[in-house]
């Protein structure tokens, strides 16, 4: 859950989010690193000497070749390492529909016989003490902890997108289409999404909730689910 004037990515509650927020750290070091040199060079030109002797700069020319071809390096071979890994999905514990609506998700968990319930947000008059306004909903995806879930996104009318920032998941729902994600929640907790795609007039009035809870007490949730 972001805090007011965070600036930072929420904690991640996913392998795949560390690998995602550790990325952008070492991104963000290498632009630190570039606009350091840049402004280096920049101060020695202002403050120095006039020059022209570039005629047999051979060696300054290698430099300035192999140097950003080498940053570029450095940023590519993590990134596709992380896009391998999200689109990796080994051997699901529990397999996640997951149906955008104007303005509500439906949830079908398929492994079970007729578990199916719809999602809307909470209003704000009938909301709890203590929970999110505009962030909560009436029914949360309940998941067990340390299980890798495989989640089919798809739209019933219009685009949507089901992300979950502290998961590291963000999946376009389009009408027609199954699109394929997975996440396997590291700690027990309550995450907080929204839909991530300008999709009418209520877009930023279908959040999304996935309450990660231990194999157990998700047994029990499921047994209870009336069909």
């Amino acid at each position: 859950m972001a805090n007011h004037s965070q600036f930072t990515f929420q904690d991640a509650s996913s392998p795949i989010m560390e690998e995602l927020t550790q990325f952008h750290d070492h991104a963000l070091m290498v632009a630190l690193a570039i606009c350091s040199l840049v402004l280096y060079l920049l101060t020695l030109v202002l403050t120095g000497k006039l020059t022209s002797n570039t005629v047999n700069a051979q060696a300054i020319e290698l430099i300035w070749t192999i140097l950003p071809a080498a940053v570029l390096i450095t940023l590519a071979l993590p990134s596709l390492r992380i896009l391998y890994l999200m689109d990796e999905i080994n051997e699901p514990a529990l397999t996640l529909k997951a149906i955008g609506h104007q303005w509500y998700w439906s949830y079908e968990y398929t492994d079970f016989k007729d578990l199916t319930f719809d999602s809307y947000m909470t209003p704000t008059t009938d909301l709890p003490l203590g929970h999110f306004r505009l962030l909560e909903v009436d029914h949360r995806v309940i998941v067990p902890a340390n299980s890798t879930i495989r989640v089919i996104v798809t739209a019933d009318d219009v685009l949507h997108s089901w992300a979950v920032p502290s998961l590291g998941v963000k999946t376009d729902a389009i009408p027609g289409r199954l699109n394929q994600t997975s996440f396997l929640a590291n700690r027990s907790g309550i995450f907080y999404g929204q839909c991530s795609e300008i999709c009418g007039a209520n877009h930023s009035f279908m959040p999304i909730v996935v309450e990660s809870v231990p194999l157990a007490t998700f047994e029990n949730w499921s047994s209870l689910m009336p069909s």
